[in-house]
């Protein structure tokens, strides 16, 4: 214990005179100090850095979800705009169809079909009805040829019997020859026929037909379909005549109905029986 006591009063003195235990007290502290703050302080930026980037990254996020969200607006908006483009194309075609001297067009929008086989009858549903000119008989085409006429019409909705139908009937010349015809329909995704052509009638493949205007029915020069077979028999009086169409019955959007101005059609009531022949 004296001993003890003797170093600790010779060490203390020992400091008096020089001062070396107390700069290495104080470096000693401060190294401490400086082992314990150090890594606080670099876990602490750390942290903040973590921090700021974590907000950073969140901020990034949000702004990409709003440029995903406007570049989904913008593509709807160029969809929209491509289909009104294509729209605006087809009713310019329409309007360029003049009508014949005493009829006059009034436009339509077809809302539903019934093809197929399944269907009753061919035929299209248009958004117009009698209130709008849309009467039974009424003649229907589109830009590139006739598609069909109204067979029931109500105030604001008219069904249409396409040209395909087994129960059309359009009478027709041939462009070029000027052979008379009846266009007959022979159901869904099938020819049309031309029926009455006799056997010693001029007619050639890939000519038009168009309507004749006979009975008032249509106008006359109506585009209707193109001939692409002729076939002769010896056991019938006629020609054999296929003919395609012009327009696509099946992806009808808009088309136009060909009003009788100089005489109103008067109604007439259909049997009961869906599938009668509508005679033109």
């Amino acid at each position: 214990m004296v001993l003890v006591l003797f170093l600790y009063l010779s060490l203390f003195t020992w400091n008096l005179r020089t001062g070396y235990v107390d700069r290495l007290a104080t470096h000693t502290g401060l190294e401490f100090v400086g082992a314990v703050l150090k890594p606080g302080k670099w876990l602490r930026l750390q942290v903040v850095e973590f921090w700021d980037h974590y907000i950073d990254l969140v901020g990034v996020r949000k702004r990409n979800d709003e440029l995903e969200a406007q570049m989904r607006e913008i593509l709807f908006a160029v969809a929209g705009a491509k289909e009104d483009q294509a729209e605006l194309a087809r009713l310019r075609e329409l309007l360029s169809i003049a009508p014949p001297t005493g009829w006059e067009r009034i436009g339509a929008r077809v809302i539903a079909h019934r093809l197929g086989s399944q269907a009753e009858l061919e035929s299209v549903l248009l958004d117009k009805g009698y209130l709008d000119g849309a009467s039974v008989h009424t003649p229907v085409v589109a830009y590139d040829g006739a598609v069909g006429r109204v067979f029931r019409a109500g105030p604001y909705t008219s069904s249409v019997l396409l040209l395909t139908d087994p129960n059309s009937r359009i009478a027709v010349l041939s462009q070029d020859n000027r052979t008379p015809g009846i266009i007959v329909g022979l159901g869904p995704r099938h020819q049309l026929e031309m029926r009455y052509v006799s056997l010693n009638a001029p007619l050639a493949v890939g000519e038009l037909l168009v309507t004749s205007g006979q009975a008032g029915a249509f106008p006359k020069g109506l585009p209707v379909a193109r001939i692409v077979s002729i076939e002769y028999s010896d056991i019938s009086l006629f020609q054999k005549v296929m003919a395609e169409p012009l327009t696509n019955l099946e992806n009808l959007e808009e088309v136009l109905l060909v009003g009788n101005t100089a005489e109103v059609q008067p109604f007439e009531e259909k049997p009961h029986d869906s599938r009668q022949e509508a005679d033109d």
